[in-house]
């Protein structure tokens, strides 16, 4: 057996944790079906609508697709996009994986804003892990929880790439 898939074993994956959390589905959970589930950035959430659109299977990234799922990737992520775009009316969205946090494929929608420096290229990292660090204010837990109500509402208009 490999060692990584010996740690996998060993350690629980704490996205396929969130997926089954029901206190955390339904504070920051906007949509899920089979293939994909579209979240809120937990607290602390760096910035309003920073969204996260997780593989709802346990796999790492792109390369462990089933053909389902590699077929209807692009229309998850287009659709979640729009989503963050029409509530934030941010300028673009980010689209962002690294897999290094967490080996269960989530892919950060980050929305980009002229008007704040915070969110421009390299520097919404540094916004990250400052938020992380406690140095800079997270968003309000109250305008995440407005985020996904309003969320929930407007997804029923998008597929979610199914």
């Amino acid at each position: 057996m490999k060692s990584h898939a010996l740690l996998q074993i060993m350690e629980p994956c704490a996205i396929c944790n969130l997926h089954s959390n029901e206190s955390e589905r339904a504070k920051y959970e906007i949509t899920r079906n089979k293939l994909w589930v579209l979240r809120h950035h937990p607290d602390p959430a760096p910035l309003q609508g920073w969204l996260l659109l997780d593989s709802h299977r346990h796999l790492k990234g792109p390369i462990d697709f089933e053909p389902e799922e590699a077929a209807s990737w692009g229309r998850a992520v287009q659709s979640s996009s729009r989503l963050v775009q029409q509530l934030t009316k941010c300028d673009r969205v980010y689209a962002i994986a690294f897999g290094e946090g967490a080996h269960h494929l989530h892919l950060h929608l980050i929305p980009r804003l002229q008007v704040d420096p915070a969110t421009t290229a390299w520097a919404v990292a540094d916004h990250y892990r400052e938020i992380s660090s406690g140095k800079c204010a997270a968003t309000n837990i109250n305008q995440v929880a407005k985020f996904v109500e309003q969320a929930r509402l407007i997804i029923k208009s998008f597929e979610l790439g199914v």
